[in-house]
């Protein structure tokens, strides 16, 4: 049975490595396997193949519920309800947004953002919108979040924003259970406002009791990544288990004392407490963690109520099974698998080991085991591991499971009826939060608490699974020592570097914006650093960084800040705060005046590795339009040549073609101000003469870049020209080698194109 049960779930994985699903020839096939499979009594086999199947039909049933092509960038009018908890972002709010009526085929759950609002927006609002849509989107780069994959999970079919024009209107409530709970959680983030006014871990007790991560900080979130506690911040299965544990142990204590014999006290407390985790996980808005966790749970109570005693890792496969047939997409998402295999490294060093209980012991045992089990998956999706970890939730389990979320679900219970009392309690679980933050920025500012680590070879990770087993068995067993040579591929892994007199450009997916990496064989380049989008999202530390530590990058040698735009100047305090740069230069005050910093001026010359590096502009007197006074940055070695080239236009781009000439002339050309109308002049594209063109723009961006005739002039040279916004990140090596894009080498069958 558990091979079968395996050989299904790896049908399930397969089918989300597919960049396209099963044409009706295939499906013919799949069907023709699973029969041969069936008369010839291979079962494995046959249970791939429905495995395969399944995944298959469900992937397609979603696809079917997205946009579809015909209403791509048009405006149709939509009425529905605000799902989530309003995001507001300096002049834009953002939310999800179930429609309850609109054209035929619109998707029924979208991503709406709303530019300047005039009215307070709430969860559960119903409104009648004008809309402009378009399919999923999302950045694509080497390493980082993967949105269009989130947005499939999560039933997200559409994104877009709200049209000033005609106005939008309030309509009369709908009677639906989501809209509800959006209303409930909204009334209960109102009142914690009121509570605890001010208080720098508001956006922690709102994660902890109603599951939006909306007023959580980026300096609270990466204080949380270095420590490795954000398992405990958000809503996971381990809040859910506790509440159902604590509703378990009460029903079954009251059913005991009433002496009801016609149902054993377990089985009436199991379905307690399941109602009990389903009705939190809706306070959360039915996250798809938080989902998972209610299905993994209900598995384990009907084993309890039913009387059975199967093997815990019967019961653990089981859940695997359950979540996978109710949702194959949660395959996709990083939770899953640092949930199952984190329960399962816990039943393997504890399950059938001789030792008496002992609370703080085995909550360091488990700590242990989680640090070292999880360290190959966290190294895989993050590059990083926590080295104080094991320290952090030693402290913090405890506090936050025991005494924060007890109290601040209480008060979330008193709200209500007793709204002083609730107050109280909130106040006091602030208290604690208060210095558990403390202790976990101390932990966290200590030297080596965090490891990064590059992107490790494939079979780095068979290699470590074996090794981690052997290290986590008990003492005695076979084969134990050999555990750290095992490892070594992972916490060692070979980086990928440019020779010497060769240097690597990659031009980043940020959307409208520009961040480039240029490596030779022992320095690293970085120039402009992406948008800022408020004080909890920008470029740097959702693309940049995890970027750079993808590529086993520990320091920036020279960070350039070309203008003070936000979208090449936003993300570069990220950057310095997590990363040592050597040198910052930038042609703005702002960032030149900085320590260790400097004005870029043509003229600037360095040599990195045998690679030649020009700062040709701006000149001195300076031109009167900032984004003429863009650092240009020409990057020459051996047969290859790139000219970075910021947001000059057509001033800065004529006094360059007169003072260099010919001196121009580069292999690679990034789209001078993402390929605008005020840009790419004639006479300075046959000046550079690009066999290349990178365009870095956004989606659909508003402003319409690239402009049409630029484009025909770039194709006129004749240039090749790659656009972020189509392709994604694009990587350039300079030995002459075609550029590669990120998107079509990752696709998925979910992609948009």
């Amino acid at each position: 049975m558990t091979g079968y049960s395996l050989a299904f779930f790896a049908g399930i994985v397969a089918v989300q490595q597919f960049s396209r699903l099963p044409n009706s020839a295939e499906w013919l096939g799949l069907a023709a396997l699973a029969l041969l499979a069936c008369v010839r009594r291979h079962y494995a086999v046959l249970s791939l193949s429905l495995g395969l199947a399944w995944a298959c039909a469900f992937g397609a049933w979603r696809l079917a519920q997205q946009l579809p092509d015909r209403y791509q960038n048009t405006e149709i009018e939509v009425e529905g309800y605000i799902a989530s908890l309003p995001q507001v972002q300096e002049h834009r709010t953002g939310f999800d947004f179930v429609v309850t009526s609109a054209p035929d085929a619109v998707p029924e759950k979208m991503r709406l953002s709303w530019y300047t609002p005039e009215f307070e927006l709430k969860a559960g609002q119903s409104w009648r919108f004008q809309v402009k849509l378009r399919k999923p989107h999302g950045r694509f780069n080497p390493s980082g979040f993967d949105y269009e994959a989130w947005l499939f999970a999560n039933h997200i079919g559409a994104t877009g924003y709200v049209k000033s024009k005609p106005p939008p209107q309030r309509i009369a409530d709908s009677a639906s259970l989501g809209r509800y709970l959006a209303v409930c959680r909204n009334l209960i983030a109102d009142k914690i406002d009121a509570a605890l006014p001010g208080s720098s871990q508001l956006g922690v007790i709102k994660a902890l009791t109603i599951g939006t991560q909306n007023a959580i900080s980026q300096q609270q979130w990466q204080i949380f990544r270095v420590t490795g506690v954000v398992h405990l911040i958000v809503i996971s299965g381990s809040h859910i288990g506790l509440i159902a544990g604590w509703f378990y142990l009460a029903t079954r204590r009251i059913w005991i004392n009433l002496g009801l014999l016609g149902i054993s006290p377990q089985s009436a407390a199991a379905p307690v407490a399941w109602l009990a985790a389903l009705f939190y996980a809706g306070l959360a808005g039915f996250s798809a963690p938080t989902e998972r966790a209610v299905i993994m749970l209900g598995v384990a109570l009907a084993a309890i109520a039913w009387q059975r005693n199967p093997a815990p890792t019967q019961v653990l496969l089981w859940a695997l099974l359950a979540v996978v047939l109710a949702d194959p997409l949660a395959v996709l998402s990083v939770g899953f698998w640092l949930s199952f295999v984190a329960v399962a490294l816990l039943m393997y060093v504890s399950v059938g080991r001789l030792a008496r209980p002992a609370y703080w012991r085995d909550l360091a045992v488990a700590q242990w085991a989680s640090l070292l089990g999880l360290a190959p998956l966290l190294v895989l999706f993050f590059q990083q591991v926590s080295l104080i970890a094991p320290l952090a939730n030693w402290l913090a389990v405890p506090l936050i499971g025991i005494v924060v979320v007890p109290l601040a679900l209480l008060a979330i219970a008193l709200l209500f009826v007793w709204p002083a009392a609730a107050s109280i309690l909130l106040q006091v679980a602030d208290s604690v939060l208060q210095g558990l933050w403390w202790l976990l920025q101390h932990l966290a500012a200590l030297p080596l608490s965090q490891l990064s680590l590059a992107s490790p070879p494939w079979y780095a990770l068979p290699l470590a699974t074996i090794g981690i087993l052997l290290a986590l068995a008990p003492r005695g067993f076979p084969g134990r020592q050999l555990s750290p040579l095992l490892l070594i591929p992972l916490f060692f892994p070979a980086i990928d570097k440019p020779k010497s007199g060769e240097f690597g450009l990659t031009l980043l997916d940020v959307g409208q914006g520009l961040a480039t990496v240029v490596r030779t064989a022992n320095h690293v380049l970085l120039f402009d650093t992406g948008a800022k989008y408020s004080e909890f999202s920008d470029m740097g530390e959702s693309v940049v960084l995890p970027f750079l530590r993808l590529r086993g990058i520990a320091k920036v040698d020279a960070l350039i800040v070309s203008h003070g735009d936000n979208d090449h100047s936003g993300g570069a305090e990220s950057v310095l705060a997590e990363l040592p740069v050597e040198r910052l230069l930038s042609s703005v005050p702002e960032w030149a005046e900085r320590e260790r910093a400097g004005y870029c001026r043509a003229g600037q010359e360095w040599l990195w590795d045998d690679v030649r590096f020009r700062m040709l502009a701006p000149p001195q007197p300076a031109f009167n339009k900032e984004n003429d006074n863009s650092c240009v940055l020409q990057v020459i070695a051996a047969g290859q040549s790139a000219l970075l080239t910021g947001d000059i236009e057509q001033t800065a781009e004529a006094w360059l073609t007169a003072t260099y000439g010919g001196e121009l002339a580069s292999r690679v050309l990034v789209a001078p101000h993402h390929g605008s109308k005020t840009s790419s002049t004639q006479a300075f594209l046959d000046a550079v003469k690009p066999e290349w063109v990178l365009i870095p723009a956004g989606y659909a961006n508003r402003f319409g870049f690239p402009h049409r005739q630029v484009l025909e002039r770039y194709r006129q040279l004749p240039a090749t020209v790659m656009n972020t916004a189509e392709l994604g990140a694009i990587d350039i090596v300079s030995s002459g080698q075609s550029p590669v894009a990120e998107r079509p080498r990752r696709r998925r069958y979910w992609h948009s194109d």
